[in-house]
């Protein structure tokens, strides 16, 4: 009773499209979980963002979870996630997009889930890396183990929002590292927010490739 009173006066609301979430309701509501543009890049190969890296770097297979476009229920969900704090919508989303990737052909064996790391200056002043919490979900869901500590960023780079093609690659050249040898030779599914000229990824691919690991990558949303 104390509940449904509570709720009443501060009614949990969906983070995607902002109505009320119901009792057996979390994070997001069942008709946006089952209305939200999934793009199922995952079961094709020939996908616009697998394509971003053919010539570029060897990436096994990549996919997003979402369809991004400006004023949507996706860019709720990730403003949500990277701007107010709400850490758990990677969790959630993560799990659901879990559940497809462990069925589809493309995404098996893999060892570990790794998530572009952040910097410790930005990691201390957002509090959390978004794309861990989405890994963390997907790392449910897989039944895959997560690594945060092995693959980090050297460099506090610029934010790369409003950069171009060729400025977001120079911003992240050569600015991740690898910690140790534990990734050598293993399956790595690579997890980040959002893919839109694929620089950052590119960046964290180049190194973990030269650790002889096949890397496969998976982002929330493209854009």
């Amino acid at each position: 009773m104390i509940n449904d009173f509570f709720n009443l006066i501060f009614p949990k609301l969906c983070k995607a499209c902002n109505n009320s979430l119901l009792k057996n309701e979390d994070i997001i509501c069942t008709n946006c979980i089952i209305t939200l543009p999934k793009t199922n890049f995952h079961l094709d190969a020939e996908n616009p963002v697998n394509k971003i890296f053919w010539g570029r770097v060897q990436i096994m297979m990549a996919t997003s979870f979402y369809a991004f476009s400006k004023k949507s229920k996706v860019q709720n969900l990730l403003h949500q996630l990277k701007y107010k704090g709400v850490k758990e919508v990677g969790y959630v989303v993560g799990k659901l997009f879990g559940s497809d990737l462990k069925k589809a052909d493309y995404f098996k064996n893999i060892d570990f889930i790794v998530p572009v790391p952040l910097h410790k200056n930005k990691l201390k002043k957002r509090g959390y890396n978004q794309s861990e919490w989405i890994a963390k979900g997907i790392s449910e869901s897989m039944k895959i183990p997560i690594k945060t500590e092995v693959l980090y960023r050297k460099v506090d780079s610029q934010t790369q929002t409003k950069k171009g093609r060729y400025k977001r690659w120079k911003n992240v050249d050569e600015i991740f590292g690898i910690s140790n040898h534990e990734l050598d030779g293993k399956n790595i599914l690579l997890i980040d927010d959002v893919v839109t000229t694929g620089a950052t990824i590119e960046a964290c691919a180049q190194v973990l490739i030269q650790q002889n690991c096949k890397v496969y990558v998976a982002t929330i949303a493209y854009a």
